[in-house]
């Protein structure tokens, strides 16, 4: 992986986020986790470059996100979405998604990624918050008919690589 300027980058969230997914990772090299997600976003806040993601207190990465300052969002080629999907279907307290998805773990920056990767971005947690699903507009309630809330988390963007 190349270290790049996120700035440089042509990003565009909804197509990497919403469209290709992206694994949300935490931990180290000795312990970590990592789950697939289609929800987030990407801005600036506090004039700083952030990503926002957003993980239910029942998924196995929650606690890893809780015990941790950074995280990373990585970002595959297409030909990975069956890994993908393997990550997001199994829970990483049972079993070793990661090699059953085939992925290779790498260290970046303190945190996590994977050798497969097109994109990572390496974020430092700069703010989190349960959401209350009293404040969220009733047609969208439906989404937390069954299960809890999401926790929203704002990483400042610290590093970017692309692959070589």
């Amino acid at each position: 992986m190349k270290k790049t300027d996120i700035t440089k980058l042509s990003f565009d969230p909804f197509e990497k986020i919403g469209k290709e997914w992206m694994l949300v990772t935490s931990g180290d090299m000795n312990s970590f986790n990592t789950m697939t997600a289609s929800w987030g976003f990407a801005g600036v806040m506090w004039g700083k470059n952030c990503a926002v993601t957003v993980i239910r207190h029942s998924r196995y990465t929650y606690e890893f996100m809780e015990k941790n300052e950074y995280f990373t969002l990585t970002f595959f080629d297409e030909k990975y979405r069956k890994a993908l999907n393997v990550c997001g279907s199994i829970s990483g307290r049972d079993t070793d998604k990661v090699k059953q998805a085939d992925l290779t773990p790498v260290e970046i920056d303190g945190s996590v990624s994977f050798k497969e990767a097109s994109l990572v971005l390496v974020c430092r947690k700069l703010y989190a918050q349960d959401m209350d699903v009293q404040n969220i507009i009733p047609e969208h309630r439906k989404w937390y008919d069954n299960d809890a809330v999401h926790k929203q988390y704002i990483g400042e963007i610290v590093s970017a690589y692309v692959k070589e």
